[in-house]
């Protein structure tokens, strides 16, 4: 198949032509309103000696309406960067430089959620766009601290976070995903 690649000019392959992987609002906009986007989740744990899960990380976040929410560790997977980064950097970015996440060298998704801006259509809704995100249940063993605009860390127990309550303070689908990881590693009947 390479063989048949178009590849640019070496001249257009400069550092000034190289892609970022960042765009501009704008842009981002424009994008939304036409292609579904790649996102990872992840949902991070803490495991005991044996590697059963004995907690879930939830973080706290404010919504633009300033209601309290429960969320879980998400973002973009920007162009030309590998999933595997991609979780290891929205893991950063949320949970701190020292969280120590535990990411194998090939991760495997539990799921693939499917966020629509229509909400009905799957259990996943995000308002601005349609987007594609492979969920990951990811082991941390370092110092989580909540960071960017996550105004704190609650580490519940699988049964807590599948509770009743902590799902009604969760939105977009994100309360699914934690019951469906709970699934994937045996603590939800």
């Amino acid at each position: 198949m390479t063989d048949t690649a178009e590849f640019p000019p070496d001249d257009d392959n400069g550092p000034e032509s190289a892609p970022t992987g960042w765009l501009t609002p704008e842009d981002l906009a424009a994008v939304r309103a036409q292609l579904p986007l790649v996102y990872v989740d992840a949902v991070p744990v803490r495991v005991d000696d044996s590697g059963d899960v004995v907690a879930v990380g939830l973080l706290l976040r404010a919504s633009p309406l300033g209601n309290m929410t429960r969320a879980l560790v998400t973002g973009r997977v920007l162009y030309h960067e590998r999933v595997r980064d991609a979780l290891l950097r929205h893991i950063e970015k949320d949970l701190g430089p020292v969280a120590l996440p535990r990411v194998p060298a090939s991760p495997q998704p539990f799921t693939v959620a499917e966020y629509f801006p229509t909400p009905g259509i799957t259990p996943f809704h995000d308002p601005r766009q349609h987007a594609i995100s492979l969920a990951y249940v990811v082991p941390v063993t370092g110092d989580c601290r909540p960071q960017q605009n996550a105004l704190d860390l609650a580490w519940l127990t699988p049964e807590e976070a599948c509770s009743d309550t902590v799902q009604a303070e969760m939105v977009n689908g994100q309360g699914t995903l934690v019951r469906q990881a709970m699934a994937h590693v045996g603590r939800l009947d």
